[in-house]
């Protein structure tokens, strides 16, 4: 698979077989991640990884406490702005309209919603995970190298025929999460990666992406 086929066949996958990912896989994976560009350097990523019963156990913790309906943990950051202008708020909006219907779920079916999103902390069945933290006195800068980090281990999981799904949904339920990894105190956690083979049972439509001249401006001679 070309870097091409790569970058244009990642998706962010919400559904997975239980077929396990091997340990071997993930270190070839994570090894050849390091060398993703990072400013001066720094590395400022640190990953942990979970696997087998240990998820298990995280993913089954998460779904009884979100469905309990027990509140987010305290935010470290945020996510998206609270008015989100255009372009972005039609390109949100557009993202779930395809999402739910996807599931055959009509805007008005609250609990088919509610019941799909407490998906994403079952890791939608994945049977590999990753968290990815950062250091909390690092900057914008650095959060940058995070991201250009998770994109390059998402293309190389497609390289080995996996696919993946970045999640910043687990920052709700950081502190359930900390009971497994047992973080440093001075990171937080910025989003989970559930990690897998993709169950082609379950229905998707693939978000569309802006022309090029929303987003691309040449300047020429």
């Amino acid at each position: 698979m070309d870097v091409y086929e790569a970058v244009t066949t990642r998706r962010a996958v919400r559904g997975f077989t239980d077929e396990p990912v091997s340990k071997e896989v993930l270190q070839r994976v994570l090894s050849a991640a390091a060398w993703a560009p990072s400013g001066s350097n720094l590395q400022p990523w640190h990953i942990f990884v979970l696997t087998g019963e240990p998820l298990a156990r995280l993913r089954k913790l998460a779904v009884e406490r979100v469905a309990a309906g027990d509140p987010w943990d305290e935010p470290e950051y945020v996510m998206y702005p609270d008015e989100l202008k255009s372009p972005y708020s039609e390109r949100r909006s557009q993202f779930g309209k395809e999402r739910y219907s996807a599931l055959g779920i009509v805007r008005a079916d609250w609990e088919a919603r509610q019941r799909a999103a407490i998906a994403n902390w079952d890791a939608f069945g994945a049977p590999a995970a990753l968290f990815c933290y950062v250091d909390r006195d690092l900057g914008r800068p650095q959060w940058s190298d995070l991201g250009m980090y998770l994109q390059t281990v998402m293309l190389l999981l497609r390289a080995e025929g996996l696919h993946s799904c970045p999640q910043m949904s687990w920052a709700k339920v950081r502190k359930t999460v900390a009971a497994f990894v047992s973080p440093p105190e001075e990171l937080m956690l910025f989003c989970g990666m559930s990690i897998g083979y993709e169950d082609v049972s379950v229905n998707y439509i693939r978000t569309g992406r802006a022309p090029l001249d929303e987003t691309v401006t040449f300047i020429e001679d």
